[in-house]
């Protein structure tokens, strides 16, 4: 039985178009804090910016060794060892839900373990839209746990936002 795995590796220059079709998909727009189409120029000034910061890290999710999503992580100001953590998958890359599933449940765990060892991430954290409940569900499934809610204005909408976090161990030094 060939084992499928997961990994998180960081994007490349090249993919800087592949990064904005899946920003821009509908599915991916519906969840996330901003939701209008995002232009070139926008999405351009936003991938000079992150490519340049130390304090975030955008990665590329490979599920089978293709590139399906994206992981980012930014660094809370004033704590060196607290990350905010978000990603999405890539809409089309699933031909079944099941697939998704395995790459979804993969990303999780390659994302806590990229936090701990190549972040020295001592809290992770995330947000989430209320509704967005299969999310919500995966990542208590990991561990995570609530720590607040508020209110976020998106559009014209007023949503509820579940703030999550986590905090991760480390392996003792032989």
């Amino acid at each position: 039985m060939n084992t499928i795995r997961t990994t998180l590796r960081p994007v490349r220059d090249e993919e800087s178009a592949t990064v904005l079709a899946w920003r821009n998909h509908p599915e991916v727009r519906r969840v996330m804090f901003t939701e209008h189409e995002i232009a070139a120029a926008e999405h351009a000034a936003w991938w000079t910016r992150v490519r340049s910061d130390a304090d975030y890290c955008l990665l590329i999710i490979e599920h089978d060794e293709c590139a399906c999503g994206v992981v980012t992580f930014s660094r809370i100001a004033d704590a060196a060892d607290c990350w905010l953590w978000g990603f999405y998958l890539a809409p089309d890359a699933f031909p079944d839900g099941m697939e998704r599933l395995r790459a979804w449940n993969g990303m999780e765990v390659a994302s806590l373990a990229y936090a701990r060892e190549t972040l020295g991430c001592k809290d992770l954290r995330c947000e989430v839209f209320a509704f967005n409940t299969a999310v919500l569900q995966m990542h208590m499934r990991h561990r995570f746990s609530e720590s607040r809610r508020y209110m976020r204005q998106r559009g014209d909408a007023e949503l509820e936002v579940i703030c999550l976090a986590q905090t991760l161990q480390h392996k003792a030094p032989p």
